[in-house]
C-alpha cells in the first residue's frame, strides 16, 4: 500500500515537473474569421452621419445590419439629455435570433457620429488579444450618473468609465446582457449597462471588461487633445498619443462631432499626400446626362456699400449657365447702391426667369432677408437648388455654379478668400463659444495645398442649398436667426443640430472676397480710392488690359528719341477720374498766383486740380510705384526710382481757358502725362512738341502714357486744343 501511495506522488510530481520545464511553446488561439463578425447598429433615418458610417464600412467590407431604419425614434434628445433605451430594445430584439450562434462575434456600435479606422481582421485580433466575452468601449468622463464613480474598478492607466457606444462581444454573452432590458425606450441606455457592469457577479460571471486604452474604441469626447491623424501611404488612421494606439472605432461623442467630421475629411481614405481626395467624385451629377437644366434661385444680398458692385452683377451675368432657369432675388440694404442695382435691371430684367429686388425701404434685417431668399426657394417646388451669394464674391469662375450642382451635397460652398491673405469664407473648426479655430488644415486648405471637398462646421458669403433640403431638412422657418448670433452663424448652427453636412470646395479657383472695412462712399467714384484694400480688383478695372504685354511682348513704342509711349490706364480709370476733377469743380484757371504749392508761385502755370485736393495723393503715389515703376526700369534700365512725386494734377485744356502751354521743363527726373480722353471725339488738336529733336506727337491714345525725362534734353510745349476740351494726367517723379 504505502508502494502504491509512493508511485502515485511520484507520478503526480513528473507530470508537474514536466509542465514546468516543457520547452513546448503554447499554441495561441487560432485567428476568428472575419465572416463571423456582425456589426449591428440602429439608426431610424438615412443622416449624413449614417451614410458617411456605412461609407467606411463599405471601405472595410464589414458586414453590417441595421436596426430600426424607417421606425419613429422614440429615444429621447441623447444629444442634450439621457435617453437611447430605443437602441437597447432593438439589440435585444435582434440578439433573441443570434443568441445560440457561440463563435459569432457581434460589435454594436453607433452609427450617426462614428466612423470606422480598420478593418474586421484588425477589430478581432484585438478582441481577443483582450482575452474577455464582452468588451465596452471606454472614456475618462462619466455619464450619466456621477455617483457611480467610486463603484468602478480602480485601474493603474487609460480610460475608467463605461461608454455605451461600442460594445463587442460573442453572441451569447452580449444577448446576455441585452436580456435584462425592462425599461422604457426614452431610458438610458448607457446608465443600463453601467449598472449591469458595475456589480461585481456579474462583471465576473459574463468576463465584461473595458477597452481602457483604446486599442478597439476612440470616443473623443474629453480627449480630443489626445487623439491625432497618422498620414500613411495607404491611408490615413486616428492615432492616440497617450497610449500610443491605433483606434479602430472613432466615436464623435458628446460636443466633439465636429472634430469627428475633420478626422473623417482624411479617414479611412477620404484624403491622403499621395493620392488627394479619394471620395470627390463619388455620387457626382453628370449636368450632360439631364434633359434639362436644374431650375436655380439666386440671392444677392447687399448689406453693406460694397466696392465694385457693378463688376460684381456683371461676373453674374456672365456665368456659364442658362439664364432661362436662374431667378434673380436681390436684397440691398444700401441707399448708395440703388443706383448700381437700377441699372442693372433696366438692362438685364429680361434676361432672367425673374428678377426680385427688396430694397432699404423695407427695413428688413440681414436675417429676417436671408430667410426670405430662402422662403421663396422652399416654397416653389421647381426650385432645384438656392445659391445665396453676398456682394463681396467675386466669382472669377464662370463654371461655378455648375461646379457646385455637380457635387451633389446638401450644402457645399466655393472656396473664396482675400487676396494674398488667408481671410476665407470658411472655418476649420470652432472654439468652445463657437467662433472662429483654426483648424490644423486650414492654411493648406486655403492655400490649395490639399485639394478636395471638405466637411466644414461654418461657411459664409456664397454657399449652394439643395431645395429639397430646404423643404425637408431644414423646412422650418427662421434658420437665420439666432440670439446673439449674426444670420451665418445662426444658418450653420442649426444645420449642424440637424445633422446636415456642410462641405467647402477648393477643388478649382473660383475666385476671391473683397474687402468692404474701410469703403468710403464720400467721392463720386469710390472704387477709385480701392488701390489698397483691393489692389486685384482695383487692377482689374483700371489697369489697361494690355499692361502686361509691355513686359511679355515689350508693347512700348517710342514716338521721339528717349519718349516712351504705353498702355496704363482701363477707359473706366479715364473717364472716372475726369469725372472725379469735374466733380471736384475747383480748376485753378491757369494762373501763375499758386497757394497750393511752395512759394505759392507757378513759373509755368495750367488749368489743373491736384490730386491732394481730392484726397487722392497716397493713392496715385502707389499707383506710380506699382505700375510705373517697372516700366520706367524697364525703358532706363539701371535707373531705380523712388517713386516719388509731389506734382501731381489733372490738366484740362480748351479753347476758352487754357488751350496749350509754352515750352518748359519739368521739375522732375522724369514724367508721365497720361491721355484722359480721346481726340477727335473729345477734343481737336493738342499734343506734345519736343524741341531738340523736333519731334511732336499729336495722336495720343486714351489710358496711354507718356514718359520723358524731365530737365535739360526733353525741353517740350503743349500744342493748342482748338476744339472741345483735352484732360490729361501728369506726374513729376524724382524731383
Amino acid at each position: 500500500m504505502e508502494y502504491l501511495k509512493f508511485c502515485f506522488v511520484f507520478s503526480c510530481c513528473l507530470k508537474f515537473a514536466n509542465s514546468v520545464y516543457s520547452t513546448e511553446t503554447p499554441q495561441a488561439p487560432a485567428p476568428i474569421p472575419k465572416e463571423k463578425l456582425l456589426v449591428l447598429t440602429v439608426a431610424t433615418e438615412k443622416t449624413d452621419g449614417f451614410n458617411r458610417f456605412m461609407q467606411s464600412a463599405k471601405y472595410f467590407n464589414y458586414t453590417v445590419k441595421v436596426l430600426g431604419m424607417g421606425d419613429p425614434w422614440k429615444g429621447g434628445d441623447v444629444g442634450h439629455s439621457i435617453g437611447g433605451g430605443q437602441k437597447v430594445r432593438l439589440l435585444k430584439e435582434a440578439m433573441e435570433a443570434l443568441a445560440d450562434q457561440e463563435d459569432l462575434v457581434v460589435l454594436s456600435v453607433d452609427s450617426y457620429d462614428l466612423i470606422f479606422a480598420g478593418g474586421p481582421e484588425e477589430i478581432l485580433r484585438k478582441f481577443q488579444q483582450a482575452n474577455h466575452k464582452v468588451l465596452f468601449a471606454a472614456e475618462g468622463q462619466i455619464w450619466p450618473d456621477k455617483r457611480l464613480a467610486d463603484r468602478y474598478p480602480s485601474i493603474r492607466s487609460g480610460k475608467r468609465y463605461l461608454n455605451s457606444g461600442g460594445i463587442i462581444g460573442y453572441a451569447p454573452y452580449i444577448n446576455r446582457v441585452v436580456s435584462q432590458w425592462s425599461l422604457h425606450d426614452n431610458d438610458d441606455d448607457q446608465l443600463f449597462y453601467t449598472k449591469i457592469y458595475l456589480d461585481p457577479l456579474q462583471r465576473e460571471t459574463l468576463n465584461m471588461t473595458l477597452d481602457h486604452k483604446c486599442q478597439i474604441f476612440q470616443n473623443l469626447n474629453g480627449a480630443v487633445d489626445e487623439v491625432l491623424l497618422k498620414f500613411g501611404t495607404d491611408r490615413v488612421r486616428v492615432r492616440n498619443t497617450v497610449y500610443d494606439s491605433l483606434p479602430v472605432v472613432v466615436h464623435g461623442n458628446g460636443n466633439t462631432k465636429m472634430y469627428l467630421n475633420y478626422l473623417a475629411n482624411y479617414v479611412p481614405n477620404t484624403w491622403n499626400y499621395e493620392h488627394g481626395c479619394s471620395h470627390c467624385d463619388d455620387d457626382l451629377v453628370d449636368l450632360s446626362q439631364l434633359k434639362e437644366y436644374p431650375n436655380v434661385l439666386v440671392g444677392v444680398f447687399i448689406e453693406q456699400p460694397t466696392p465694385f458692385l457693378p463688376e460684381f452683377f456683371q461676373r453674374l451675368l456672365t456665368l456659364d449657365y442658362p439664364k432661362d432657369k436662374l431667378k434673380l432675388f436681390v436684397h440691398n440694404n444700401e441707399v448708395y447702391h440703388e443706383k448700381h442695382i437700377q441699372k442693372f435691371w433696366e438692362e438685364n430684367r429680361n434676361v432672367f426667369k425673374s428678377f426680385k429686388v427688396v430694397g432699404p425701404e423695407e427695413n428688413l434685417s440681414q436675417g429676417e432677408a436671408r430667410n426670405m431668399g430662402m422662403d421663396i426657394c422652399r416654397q416653389d417646388a421647381t426650385c432645384d437648388h438656392y445659391l445665396s451669394i453676398d456682394s463681396d464674391v467675386m466669382l472669377t469662375n464662370r463654371q461655378t455654379l455648375k461646379l457646385l450642382i455637380e457635387q451633389n451635397r446638401k450644402i457645399i460652398g466655393p472656396l473664396v478668400t482675400r487676396h494674398s491673405k488667408l481671410w476665407s469664407n470658411f472655418w476649420g473648426a470652432l472654439s468652445l463659444d463657437g467662433y472662429y479655430a483654426r483648424s490644423e488644415d486650414y492654411v493648406d486648405i486655403v492655400q490649395r495645398k490639399r485639394v478636395g471637398v471638405w466637411n466644414i462646421p461654418y461657411m459664409a458669403h456664397v454657399y449652394l442649398v439643395k431645395g429639397s433640403v430646404l423643404r425637408n431638412e431644414l423646412k422650418e422657418r427662421n434658420y437665420f436667426v439666432l440670439e446673439k448670433l449674426d444670420p451665418d452663424m445662426a444658418l450653420c448652427r442649426n444645420a449642424r443640430e440637424m445633422g446636415v453636412f456642410m462641405y467647402i470646395t477648393n477643388r478649382h479657383d473660383f475666385g476671391r472676397l473683397i474687402s468692404t472695412a474701410n469703403y468710403n462712399i464720400s467721392h463720386y467714384n469710390n472704387d477709385l480710392w480701392q488701390i489698397f484694400e483691393n489692389p486685384v480688383d482695383w487692377k482689374e478695372k483700371y489697369i489697361h488690359q494690355n499692361y502686361t504685354r509691355i513686359f511679355t511682348e515689350n508693347q512700348l513704342e517710342e514716338p521721339c528719341p528717349d519718349v516712351f509711349w504705353f498702355p496704363v490706364f482701363s477707359v473706366k480709370a479715364c473717364d472716372e477720374l475726369v469725372e472725379e476733377m469735374e466733380h471736384y469743380g475747383s480748376w485753378s484757371g491757369g494762373s501763375h498766383e499758386d497757394k497750393r504749392i511752395a512759394g505759392g508761385y507757378e513759373t509755368v502755370p495750367t488749368d489743373d486740380i491736384h490730386m491732394k485736393q481730392i484726397g487722392f495723393d497716397k493713392e496715385w503715389l502707389h499707383f506710380i510705384r506699382e505700375f510705373i515703376s517697372p516700366v520706367t526700369l524697364k525703358v532706363f534700365s539701371g535707373y531705380y526710382t523712388k517713386g516719388y512725386a509731389v506734382m501731381n494734377f489733372v490738366v484740362k485744356y480748351t479753347p476758352e481757358r487754357q488751350a496749350y502751354l509754352r515750352p518748359h521743363h519739368d521739375s522732375s527726373t522724369f514724367t508721365i502725362n497720361i491721355a484722359l480722353n480721346n481726340k477727335d471725339t473729345d477734343f481737336q488738336g493738342g499734343g506734345c512738341r519736343f524741341h531738340r529733336y523736333n519731334c511732336s506727337i499729336v495722336s495720343p491714345k486714351k489710358g496711354w502714357s507718356f514718359m520723358h525725362p524731365g530737365r535739360l534734353t526733353h525741353l517740350h510745349e503743349g500744342l493748342p486744343t482748338t476744339n472741345g476740351t483735352r484732360y490729361i494726367a501728369v506726374s513729376f517723379i524724382d524731383p
